[in-house]
Formats: C-alpha cells, structure tokens, sequence
C-alpha cells in the first residue's frame, strides 16, 4: 500500500469501528428489552444473564456488518470528498477504483469473515442462546410443575415420508427424551398400511441405533384390503432400524430466521420438498445465508459511487440514493424469499437473484461516474 492508500484505510477504519460498536451497543440494548423480562421470568441467576448475553452477541454481526460498514463508507468517503481530497486526486489521474482499491480489498476480506461466521461462529450462537433460554425454561416448569411435566409437549406429529413412517405421540417429554402414547404407522411404496405399533412408551435406544417400545401391541395388515393378519402385544420391544431424530421432529416449530446454519443445513439433508413441502423455505433461507458473503462487496458498490459523486452534488443527495437503494436491496430480498418459499423462484435463485441484481446496478452507477 501507498501513502494514499494507508490514509484512506485508516479514516475509514475509525469510523468502521465506531459505527461498528455504536450499533452492537444498540442491538444490546434492543435484547435486553426484549429478552430481559422472559429472562426475570424463568428466575434467571446473574451468571445465567451475563451468559446469555454473551453468548448471543455473536449472532447480531451478520445484521450489524452491512449497516455499519455502510454508514462509515457513506460518512469517510463523503468527508473526503467535501475536503476536496477524491476531487484532487482524480485530478491527478487517478481514477475511482485505483483510489478505492484499498476499501474493495478490505471488503473481499469481509467476504470471507462474513463467510467464516455463519458457517461456524454464529451458528454456535444461536444454538448455544437458545440452548440457554430452553434450560432455563425446563428449569423454572420443574420448580412449578414438577420433574414429570417439565418441557412436556402434546400432540406431536412426524411424517417420515423418506422411511415410510408417521410418528404420533400424545405427549412427548424433551426433558426424559421419551414419549408417551405412541402411534406408529408403517406405509409400503403405495403409501399404504402395513403395520400399526401402539405402545404406551418409546423412546430412542441410548446405547445404540433405532428406537425402544414399552408396554405395547404391534397390528400387521393386508395393504389391499386393510383388514388385519396378524397381532400380538409386547412388554418391550426394539427397533434397530428405525432412525428418526427427535430433535428434528420439532424443528418446523422453529421459524427459518430462529435456526442456525448447520440446523438448516441438517433439515435440507435429510427432508426434500417432496416430502415436505415446508422444507423450501428453510433451502431459501439457507442459500441466503450463503450469500450474505456477498454483502460487503454490494454495500461498497452502492455506497462508492455517490458518496464521491460530482463537486457541484450536495452530498446529502447521494447519501440519500445510497440509502434508498439499500432499501430496495432488502425490499427485493423479501420478495424473492417470499417467491422462493412459493416455490415461483428456485431456492437457489431466490437467494442469488437480489445480490447479482445489486451488483450489476451498483456497478452500472460505479460505470458513469466521472
């Protein structure tokens, strides 16, 4: 780097920082006023506070990235340019990008930090928070309602499509990890009823693969004429093969927004939208995540242009169009995703079509400036 080039790395980078921090601040505070009284509510300690919070911040990077590196491009750029600094330089002969080369190289390393976050740091986050909030949550049930009825869900539904198995529980224990009132109805490939497992437990085998049954009866059936063959009951009984996960029979209770990157991804591997027509929103989600790396590069390409634009622009003018064309940024996300999750878009599609949109505009208006 040059001597330029140091000098605009270093004005932009006090105001990234402090823009950076002012709005970690904010997002704080936001939490606490959300959080903070669900929080008192389960009895929380101190130390259980001080946890959450710290383990949550992590997560509001991806939301607070792109704000912040907006402002601080619109505001470092912009006072230079309202010193006469870009004007001088471009008289100079050198042109936009070579006076910005260094902030396009800063935003390709944002890229990969962005990258490198929501595959790993982030997801650790949300899970970990919500890890936090749920044991507090069974903690508190279990001082009120007793160990028995802790964390005690009702009425809970599982179509294994994939395996050929609808799950039905009465009441399902995320404390014990056990279920109560068990209906278990096998399909063949016609979707048809062979087999119904009624037990009065079932819970998944801690000690190897498959599911465990209690107290049951298991009623064979003709598929064509439904009528049954065959039925004898069982004090307990095995089933090596069947490989449901209860943590995904609660998953769509979650909205795509609430899941982290690795819960997305585990949903798209092992659910189809054939077998789950929900599954489409949680793809647009997951593929959105995957280019939000390329957020930095959009928010420079907007922000560049009209924040160095002619000497006889008021800068608030171009501060404005940068602003609304973010605006509109997040205007064609949403509906894209909204397309997506109507399965009207491609998940893929849905996630890249607003960013490669931007970027050609952004780069068009990058084009015209003189």
């Amino acid at each position: 780097m040059n001597l330029v080039d140091r000098y605009i790395l270093r004005e932009w980078l006090k105001i990234f920082g402090l823009v950076l921090l002012a709005t970690l601040g904010l997002l704080l505070m936001q939490a606490l006023f959300d959080d903070f009284s669900d929080l008192l509510a389960q009895k929380a300690k101190l130390l259980d506070v001080l946890d959450y919070f710290a383990v949550k911040m992590p997560a509001y990077f991806a939301v607070v990235l792109p704000l912040a590196l907006l402002l601080s491009l619109l505001y470092a750029l912009g006072q230079l340019h309202r010193n006469n600094e870009i004007t001088a330089l471009r008289a100079a002969g050198a042109g936009l990008f070579r006076i910005t080369r260094v902030i396009w190289v800063a935003g390709l390393v944002l890229c990969a930090v962005v990258w490198y976050f929501n595959a790993s740091l982030i997801p650790w986050s949300v899970e970990e928070s919500r890890a936090i909030l749920d044991n507090l949550h069974l903690r508190h049930q279990e001082k009120v309602l007793g160990a028995g009825q802790a964390g005690m869900r009702t009425s809970v539904t599982y179509d294994n499509q994939r395996g050929g198995r609808m799950w039905f529980f009465n009441r399902y224990s995320q404390v014990q990890n056990k279920g109560y009132g068990v209906t278990l109805v096998e399909f063949d490939r016609h979707h048809r009823e062979t087999v119904r497992l009624l037990a009065r437990e079932a819970w998944r085998n801690p000690k190897g693969a498959g599911w465990i049954f209690h107290d049951g009866r298991e009623i064979w059936l003709d598929p064509e004429t439904r009528e049954v063959t065959k039925t004898y009951p069982f004090t307990e009984q095995a089933e090596p093969f069947f490989n449901e996960d209860p943590a995904l029979m609660f998953v769509f209770d979650l909205k795509p927004v609430d899941l982290s990157f690795t819960e997305l991804e585990r949903i798209i591997d092992h659910f189809t939208a054939e077998e789950n027509p929900k599954v489409t929103t949680y793809m647009v989600r997951y593929y959105g995540l995957l280019t939000d790396a390329m957020m930095p590069l959009i928010v420079i390409v907007l922000a560049v242009p009209f924040a160095v634009g002619g000497v006889r622009t008021n800068p608030a003018v171009g501060v404005t169009k940068s602003l609304g064309l973010f605006l509109l940024y997040f205007l064609l996300v949403k509906t894209c995703y909204a397309l997506g999750g109507e399965n009207v878009l491609p998940p893929v599609w849905a996630a890249l079509l607003p960013n490669l949109a931007m970027l050609g505009l952004g780069g068009w208006f990058f084009s015209r400036v003189r």
